[in-house]
């Protein structure tokens, strides 16, 4: 007798291997892992709602999310705790989350659902595509890039996310005033950030004049478990936030 297939296990198991992507400059890099049952669960019971499918056409924020007001833009939210705290205590303004990552989605969905966020809108997706197609010049009033992955190796430092081309995109996308908010806790990438975003012509360093160029942690921005790991251990954090000129 034949079994029923379980309607779960293609969100547990992620996307399909054979999905192909082009060989440019991505903002990801494909990781292993499976999604929980409560992830795979948010999946069905709150992605219709909160998943956008890509487009190559430019957004409409207003229909997106019913509403006119600021919208932010993070690039790799990770396991989503961070975009959840900030959503959170800012439910005025839109966030738009790009994240490929299958169990980060589902655990970003699984939060939306816990805190009854509804100010959230994911798009998993590689977000240069995004940055290229679907958001209009001068459309965002802030992006957020938090904890990228630093590419400790010289030979890989290349692959490093943070640099000239994307922020020249990123920064045409911010409306004048609108503001980019990095952090890394490692140095020699915090040190590349800070002299990328520097010859932005387009971006101004809010701590010019202090700290080395490097601001101090906003209060939006939670310390997360990683983090606060990272700190016992001595390791320490930058963050860089640079306003659109």
């Amino acid at each position: 007798m034949n079994e029923n297939p379980d309607p779960l296990s293609a969100l547990r198991d992620g996307p399909p291997a054979d999905v192909s992507h082009p060989r440019t400059i991505r903002s990801f890099v494909r990781r292993t892992g499976r999604t929980t049952l409560g992830q795979a669960k948010a999946f069905a019971d709150v992605g219709p709602r909160f998943l956008l499918a890509y487009a190559a056409s430019p957004m409409d924020f207003s229909a997106v999310y019913e509403r006119v007001a600021p919208t932010l833009l993070e690039i790799g939210f990770g396991m989503g705790e961070a975009t959840a705290h900030i959503a959170g205590l800012m439910p005025e303004k839109n966030f738009l989350c790009c994240e490929v990552h299958t169990p980060g989605v589902g655990a970003l969905l699984k939060r939306i659902d816990e805190q009854a966020l509804t100010n959230i809108r994911i798009l998993q997706h590689d977000a240069v595509e995004v940055i290229d197609h679907m958001l209009p010049l001068g459309s965002l009033d802030g992006a957020h890039i938090f904890f990228p992955d630093p590419w400790h190796k010289s030979k890989h430092n290349k692959r490093r996310l943070i640099q000239g081309p994307l922020i020249a995109k990123l920064a045409a996308r911010l409306k004048p005033g609108g503001y980019l908010h990095c952090a890394t806790d490692w140095q020699p990438y915090a040190e590349q950030i800070l002299e990328v975003l520097s010859a932005e012509p387009l971006l101004q360093n809010t701590a010019a004049a202090a700290g080395g160029g490097y601001a101090h942690k906003p209060e939006y921005r939670p310390l997360t478990k990683f983090e606060n790991r990272g700190i016992k251990l001595g390791h320490g954090v930058w963050d860089l936030v640079f306003l659109r000129a």
